[in-house]
């Protein structure tokens, strides 16, 4: 049974924000996490799948090009995955559908989408406003990771939605 958590941080750091997700993961190589693999890459593969079902759970980590400040965190549905006929791209909810499907894992999955800002233009740097919202995913994936709390902030979302009070 895999104990790991795989951190797969994605994106084009040439592309400005988009870099949010590897600048998480390499943040997370210089940090001392036991039972937490670490990687980046600028988009997801078929390939990811071996790596993940190697795994008990997998966050992957990208930037959002709108929605929640400083950054959304959920689980992901495999059943939802579908493969799209592309080598450019593949999603989520694919890569662990593939690792549940072909190599009977079943690795936990979740999204932490970090907010950015800028897109549109070429460099290598992140702006101001994404570089905070990274500084405070950093924190919390730590955190969660550290206590082995992945489920339980996964589910914060619909806690809220509920009306429950969470800050107890």
């Amino acid at each position: 049974m895999p104990t790991k958590t795989l951190v797969i941080g994605y994106g084009n750091p040439g592309r400005l924000d988009d870099g949010l997700g590897p600048a998480l993961a390499e943040a997370f190589e210089h940090k001392s996490l036991p039972e937490v693999t670490v990687d980046a890459d600028y988009q997801l593969t078929v390939e990811d799948a071996a790596v993940v079902a190697e795994h008990a759970a997998v966050v992957f980590v990208d930037a959002a090009v709108n929605g929640p400040e400083p950054f959304a965190f959920r689980p992901i549905d495999p059943v939802n995955g579908t493969l799209s006929f592309s080598s450019h791209s593949v999603e989520p909810e694919a890569v662990v559908s593939m690792a549940h499907s072909l190599f009977g894992s079943d690795t936990r999955a979740y999204a932490l989408a970090i907010r950015g800002y800028e897109f549109n233009e070429f460099g290598e740097r992140l702006s101001d406003h994404a570089q905070g919202n990274l500084d405070k995913a950093i924190a919390f994936l730590e955190g969660t990771l550290k206590h082995d709390l992945l489920e339980e902030a996964a589910d914060v979302p619909a806690r809220r939605a509920r009306g429950e009070n969470i800050d107890d």
